[in-house]
């Protein structure tokens, strides 16, 4: 994520990527900001500290979240959520 950051601002992209905090992740997902750095602590979501405050790419959350996606089948098959 970083290097995306980095790259973007080498390369003078107008497209920069969007980075919020962690009380506007814990916003967006709707959960509790403890949550969001347990996970981090878990290694099940990524960031970038910058100045002391985390940081996240929104695409990137968003990527991670699709990959999260179950369907109504694989539930019904007592798949574990």
């Amino acid at each position: 994520m970083f290097y995306v950051l980095i790259k973007s601002l080498i390369t003078g992209r107008k497209s920069m990527t969007r980075l919020i905090d962690i009380d506007e992740l814990a916003n967006y997902l709707k959960l509790q900001k403890q949550t969001i750095y347990n996970w981090l602590h878990q290694g099940r979501i990524s960031g970038i500290k910058v100045g002391g405050v985390w940081r996240f790419d929104r695409r990137e959350i968003d990527n991670w979240l699709k990959t999260r996606r179950r369907s109504a089948r694989e539930l019904k098959s007592g798949e574990k959520q």
